[in-house]
């Protein structure tokens, strides 16, 4: 699932961190177990959490007010 499906179901402290953390090589594990909750892709896939699609949108398209 795209990204801006489940972003504005992400608890807000997921958010905080993923913008905090823009592109980086490991997520928590809380942080990958909130963006299945929320919808997002699974923390057992083998291609890993996130896109880099995924991050563009972090870093492009989501707003600090939540």
């Amino acid at each position: 699932m795209q990204i801006h499906m489940w972003w504005l179901d992400l608890d807000v402290r997921s958010k905080e961190w993923l913008r905090e953390n823009l592109r980086a090589e490991e997520i928590p594990l809380n942080v990958m177990q909130n963006i299945a909750e929320a919808g997002g892709p699974h923390p057992a896939s083998v291609e890993g959490v996130l896109t880099e699609a995924d991050w563009d949108f972090i870093e492009t398209q989501s707003e600090f007010v939540d």
